[in-house]
């Protein structure tokens, strides 16, 4: 099962154009997409969502085009989720109508929907909070109960934009705990400025900048990345993502 962007051409209106022919595949279970600030990472977020269109070239998930017409764009969007970073609840809603209301978004009879919230909030460890108010959730919580209405219609690819952005150290402990425990049964894609701790967590990296893949490969080629230059590592001799990250930026500018 791959994601792929085939020669795609992206600008905003008005200024120089973010992506100019690029191609990516990305068919790893556990995928890290690395970058500064400008980069063009929401922006490949929200392409590999079909929140935005490519003014040129292809953006499809497992050969399936949503910009192909027919029941394409529906088929893609109810096997392709997207976490965006900040995520809004709908007011009125307890834990378990949020996640039912996902299910039937993109789809599900509102029966099914509802057995199904049941299974996701159980899945992400949220069922003690299922008679909650939206708006009553912690950050972390909240973002748990995204994954949980990702999971209600069976995706296979989820897409999360800065999921960790705001979250404490032990929410993130627990979120990346989540993230590991769901990579085999779905697809997971996480957009992030945070380098610790990639290789117990994503199989994958990809590192964009200025609108361009400056590095494709696994976890541990990217590791070592510091150990080729002599970067020095952390504490226990393991190479620094930071510094093998950093380094490969500094290249580039």
């Amino acid at each position: 099962m791959a994601l792929e962007f085939h020669r795609v051409d992206f600008q905003y209106s008005r200024k120089a154009p973010l992506f100019t022919g690029l191609d990516l595949r990305i068919d790893n279970p556990a995928t890290v997409l690395l970058g500064p600030n400008g980069a063009g990472k929401s922006t490949l977020m929200a392409l590999a969502a079909s929140q935005a269109s490519p003014h040129r070239g292809l953006v499809t998930w497992r050969g399936v085009n949503p910009a192909a017409g027919g029941g394409d764009r529906a088929a893609y969007r109810r096997a392709v989720a997207w976490l965006p970073q900040r995520i809004t609840p709908v007011p009125g809603l307890n834990v378990r109508e949020q996640v039912a209301y996902c299910g039937w978004l993109k789809g599900m009879s509102r029966t099914a929907a509802w057995q199904a919230s049941a299974r996701a909030l159980a899945r992400v460890g949220l069922s003690g909070l299922a008679d909650r108010a939206g708006h009553q959730l912690s950050g972390g919580q909240l973002r748990r109960m995204g994954i949980a209405g990702c999971l209600a219609h069976h995706s296979e690819l989820i897409l999360m934009d800065e999921p960790t952005a705001g979250l404490d150290p032990a929410q993130r402990s627990v979120f990346r705990s989540l993230v590991e425990e769901l990579t085999g049964e779905v697809s997971i894609v996480v957009s992030t400025h945070q380098t610790e701790e990639l290789a117990g967590t994503y199989r994958h990296v990809v590192v964009l900048d200025r609108g361009r893949v400056r590095f494709q490969g696994a976890t541990e080629e990217f590791h070592a990345l510091a150990v080729a230059d002599r970067v020095p590592g952390g504490g226990d001799g393991t190479p620094s993502a930071e510094a093998a990250y950093a380094r490969l930026i500094e290249r580039e500018t």
